[in-house]
């Protein structure tokens, strides 16, 4: 006899949120992109709704979203009572610290917040994690974060370390 273990099921982001609540999101990224379809807009938000979950549960630790997951982000805050009930739910306040399109990040944090999420238990749609230079998905979101960790403590050679030494 032979017993296999499967993986566990991915979490499921969509769930954050009443259904109500996503369509209104969704609606957002829509309004603020009407090349965007009711598809790749809920994919949007379904995705930032993964960055939100990860960086709630992982407070000091260097996260950034793609400049497409962030377009789901700002349609979250702009909802501002769904986005503090969430937060609320999540455990923790996610800040949304907006830089310059062409300012400096640090290297690799779009892989290092992909893992995150995938450790997290979300699967990532890898085809909203792509560079700020990739416009092949065009949103309105043309701004980057710093994370939270190295805005607080400046790090050298732009890279962001959270530990802390």
């Amino acid at each position: 006899m032979s017993i296999t273990a499967e993986a566990p099921a991915a979490r499921d982001a969509r769930n954050l949120l009443t259904a109500k609540e996503f369509v209104a999101v969704a609606g957002t990224v829509q309004r603020a992109n009407p090349d965007l379809d009711e598809t790749n807009a809920g994919r949007v938000v379904t995705e930032s709704l993964k960055f939100v979950a990860t960086a709630a549960a992982r407070p000091g630790f260097p996260l950034a979203p793609s400049r497409v997951v962030d377009e789901g982000w700002h349609a979250l805050i702009l909802h501002t009572r769904i986005y503090t009930r969430l937060c609320r739910d999540l455990g923790g306040y996610v800040h949304h610290v907006p830089q310059a399109p062409d300012a400096d990040r640090a290297p690799g944090i779009l892989e290092v917040t992909q893992t995150a999420i995938n450790a997290a238990g979300f699967d990532v749609d890898q085809e909203l994690w792509r560079p700020a230079r990739d416009r092949s998905i065009r949103v309105a979101a043309d701004c980057r974060h710093s994370p939270s960790f190295c805005e607080d403590h400046p790090c050298e050679a732009r890279t962001c370390d959270p530990s802390p030494n």
